[in-house]
């Protein structure tokens, strides 16, 4: 009598990068979990201001994304799971977030509660910049430090140094006009 040998060869899991539809991103995290995958979606309290109220609410720290432990043969799992649009790509495959990562993350969100994610757009020390949103809206300027969200810049043509705190989100670089491209 031969008995069936179920071979099912182990292959190491790993982290990996889901694109999730938008504002999906907390329900796609625990649809994998239902599903038996592990997967960490990140998330900070932040105070909501209302007409009539304040409330805190948790709001994903990277908007769109979840990761999750996976063997490469359960992506093709976890992409039918509802809200899952895509694995994040590097270099034409699945980009892979070391475990390491994956565990200095959850003790950063563990520790601090204010953790946010900034983009500098680019946006360095001396560069030329726009300010589209705010008080000094449409006003040009020169970055002169950048302090986590913000940055502090001078406004030069005001025939004074005039240095005012914006937050990066304000900013649009702007093209120096002494600047020339070949």
């Amino acid at each position: 009598m031969e008995s069936k040998i179920n071979y099912r060869p182990s292959f190491p899991k790993k982290w990996f990068v889901i694109y999730t539809r938008p504002r999906w991103e907390k329900k796609v995290d625990k649809l994998l979990q239902e599903q038996g995958f592990e997967s960490f979606c990140p998330v900070r309290n932040v105070e909501n201001q209302w007409a009539d109220r304040k409330k805190i609410v948790s709001l994903p720290l990277f908007t769109g994304y979840v990761f999750v432990k996976i063997d490469e043969r359960d992506g093709f799992k976890v992409r039918f799971i509802q809200g899952v649009l895509n694995f994040i790509q590097y270099m034409g495959k699945p980009a892979i977030v070391r475990d390491s990562e994956i565990e200095r993350l959850k003790h950063i969100m563990d520790a601090y509660n204010d953790v946010d994610v900034v983009s500098l757009s680019g946006v360095s020390k001396g560069d030329r910049v726009r300010i589209s949103n705010g008080l000094f809206h449409n006003q040009e300027g020169e970055v002169i430090q950048i302090q986590g969200k913000h940055v502090l810049m001078s406004f030069d043509h005001l025939d004074c140094a005039v240095v005012t705190r914006v937050p990066i989100s304000n900013l649009t670089l702007t093209v120096n006009p002494q600047q020339h491209y070949v």
